[in-house]
């Protein structure tokens, strides 16, 4: 055999979107010239499944698990997806959250071989050279982030490149995106954590993060290399700061296709998962009161959904934003507080709505005084505060309403407002108790952007929308509301993500069509038609 011959072989093996391992055929061998780079035995996808399915579960933790799963990934694309799709409740939170976070923590620590792209400030005259890699030339879908606000953990650097890692496992584990057709990106300006910049380890650019014009230089050349690379492209930005992600959410959503799941994602599957936890309590949404906890990115995101949701309902703006209080680290945001970041305007409560308040008498006007004087129907949270709903808050909230909804949404486990099986205990188990990462507690939801985020990027691709639009993430979450039949719990279960992600996307599709946004035929709006396009874990 040549040289070449030789060559080609280890290539088909070492690249992980052709690599098949023992299920190549004796054919297959024969003409790649694979025999002796493998062992003589001749498996099946079903077998290769099974064999890692207890090499993963002789793992001793789950972070040993979720490395294990990486490799996989970086050596055998079609068995990793096919190995997380035979058992989508054990490997999501192997795979995303809650592991994730430690994965976030630890990446340079098990850091092996490239996936996706990380452009670093010293690379920032490179990017259009970068992009232009062949390897490239299928990408549809981009989730990128810059690593600055890993889940509740912070500052991460580098290291939050697993999370464009993981959220696009899960485009194509629910909605079928092929793996040749993503491509995470970490925008790595540096990081202000001390520790990952003074690890010995640490992979990343280390240096202080760039901020102000330089940071908004470097991503305006990203953008523009993106637009002009891949045209058409679904990008979801990831795990900003707060104030960068409103930023550049309304200044590039109309320059490509594009949203930020951490606000409209959060915002769509948290109205969704309510508007199916209210059709249990018979109450409507225009008569829900509502109290957020945590009005940064995904509060505030939230926020305004809950708006526009009581505005199709009949309330008028004003009087569906009466309805909504929002607390933040200075306490009650009211509407005297001087520099408010310019999504908590919106939310700020007049200072003469509160005058008859009972209150605890502190500096600012706290979680409990809200709870205690708004007597509200419904708790989010989106702090990223662990026990921040305390036994009191939730015992005064009960005291109150018969079904209580209290959704306790930050990631990760560490990060969560309360523990679900304490709110239960607090409540006499008649909270509808939603939250961020899985407890494996009967009866509870997890309130997780999965149920979400894939079929929005499936139906905006399918569509060929110009634009992913508020109504098009209003459509979702008034979709995901219908979905769920049944007393237990409030979202279809996790072994029917697949099928969600059809739901919301043809919701999605049809959405856009009605706002004049699909470029598409109206044949490739179908549910048959979006389905068929769906990538099943398959051996070619």
């Amino acid at each position: 055999m040549s040289p070449t011959r030789h060559a080609a072989a280890r290539a088909l093996l070492s690249d992980p979107l052709t690599n098949k391992g023992t299920a190549f055929t004796e054919e297959e061998r024969d003409r790649f010239g694979l025999h002796g780079l493998l062992p003589p035995h001749v498996g099946t996808l079903e077998s290769q499944i099974e064999r890692r399915r207890n090499a993963l579960e002789d793992k001793e933790s789950d972070f040993q698990r979720y490395a294990f799963l990486r490799e996989l990934q970086d050596s055998n694309e079609v068995l990793f997806h096919a190995l997380v799709q035979s058992d989508l409740p054990r490997m999501l939170p192997l795979v995303y959250t809650p592991t994730v976070g430690e994965g976030c923590e630890r990446f340079s620590e098990i850091y092996r071989r490239p996936r996706g792209l990380f452009l670093s400030y010293p690379n920032r005259n490179r990017i259009a050279d970068i992009l232009a890699d062949p390897a490239y030339d299928r990408v549809k879908v981009i989730v990128v982030s810059d690593g600055e606000r890993i889940l509740g953990l912070g500052d991460q650097g580098a290291g939050g490149m697993g999370i464009p890692i993981g959220k696009l496992a899960l485009y194509t584990a629910c909605a079928g995106i092929h793996p040749a057709e993503v491509l995470p990106i970490l925008l790595d300006l540096g990081t202000d954590n001390h520790a990952r910049r003074e690890d010995p380890l640490y992979i990343g650019y280390r240096a202080p993060r760039v901020r102000g014009k330089d940071y908004d230089d470097f991503v305006e050349a990203f953008v523009s290399a993106v637009n002009d690379r891949f045209p058409g492209v679904l990008l979801q930005w990831e795990d900003f700061a707060g104030k960068n992600a409103y930023d550049l959410l309304v200044r590039y959503r109309d320059r490509l296709l594009s949203f930020n799941d951490d606000i409209q994602g959060t915002a769509a599957t948290a109205v969704g998962t309510l508007l199916s936890a209210i059709r249990k309590t018979g109450v409507p949404i225009t008569e829900q009161r509502v109290v957020l906890f945590g009005a940064g990115a995904a509060g505030s995101g939230v926020a305004e959904m809950l708006v526009q949701a009581m505005q199709i309902e009949g309330l008028s703006e004003a009087d569906a934003r009466a309805k909504i209080w929002a607390v933040d680290r200075d306490g009650l945001i009211l509407s005297d507080i001087p520099r408010l970041p310019p999504q908590q305007v919106k939310l700020a409560h007049d200072p003469a709505e509160i005058a008859g308040w009972n209150l605890s008498g502190s500096n600012m006007i706290s979680l409990q005084d809200t709870i205690a004087n708004v007597k509200p129907t419904v708790l989010i949270g989106t702090s990223g505060q662990k026990s921040a709903f305390d036994e009191r808050a939730i015992r005064i909230m009960a005291q109150h309403v018969e079904r209580p909804v209290v959704f306790p949404l930050s990631n990760p486990l560490s990060r969560a407002e309360a523990h679900p099986a304490d709110i239960l205990e607090w409540t006499d188990n008649k909270a509808i108790v939603g939250t961020g990462s899985p407890f494996g507690i009967p009866g509870v939801t997890q309130v997780n952007n999965v149920y979400v985020f894939p079929g929005i990027g499936q139906g905006a691709l399918a569509s060929g929308a110009t634009t992913v639009s508020d109504g098009m993430f209003m459509a979702a979450a008034r979709r995901l509301g219908e979905l769920h039949e049944g007393d237990e719990g409030l979202l279809p279960p996790v072994t029917a993500l697949r099928e969600v992600a059809l739901e919301i996307a043809v919701a999605v599709a049809e959405q856009a069509a009605v706002e004049g946004l699909a470029t598409a035929e109206p044949e490739a709006l179908t549910r048959e038609s979006i389905a068929a396009s769906m990538w099943k874990a398959e051996y070619a």
